[in-house]
């Protein structure tokens, strides 16, 4: 049986990547139009409720400040999907405050998801 703190790393896991993946999807929709991408608004919805769903049971297993700084690596992996599937240009600023969402991140892991 796959322990507690293995079940709390793959939910969060997937609750960054459907995140990251729901919105990268749905964007490839809205921006090239008409029927032919249907298909890929439909995938981001989905992907999107999945990730509305696996936060909502994340929230129920960790504490908020806990969950929130952890799962904001999405951000991180959101500005390189912009960057790289996107041709989207970042600038230096907005990488700086990538790279302290990292950091933040870093700083949070080290703490254990409940405080009880």
């Amino acid at each position: 049986m796959i322990g507690q703190t293995v079940r709390m790393r793959l939910l969060i896991l997937l609750v960054i990547l459907s995140n990251v993946a729901g919105n990268l999807f749905l964007t490839l929709g809205v921006r090239g139009g008409g029927l032919a991408n249907v298909g890929w608004l439909l995938l981001g919805v989905g992907l999107l409720s999945l990730w509305m769903v696996s936060r909502m049971s994340l929230l129920s297993w960790a504490d908020l400040s806990y969950v929130l700084p952890i799962t904001s690596l999405g951000y991180v992996l959101s500005a390189l999907c912009g960057k790289f599937f996107l041709a989207e240009q970042i600038s230096p600023t907005r990488w700086a405050g990538t790279l302290l969402i990292v950091a933040g991140t870093a700083v949070v892991s080290r703490t254990g998801a409940n405080s009880t």
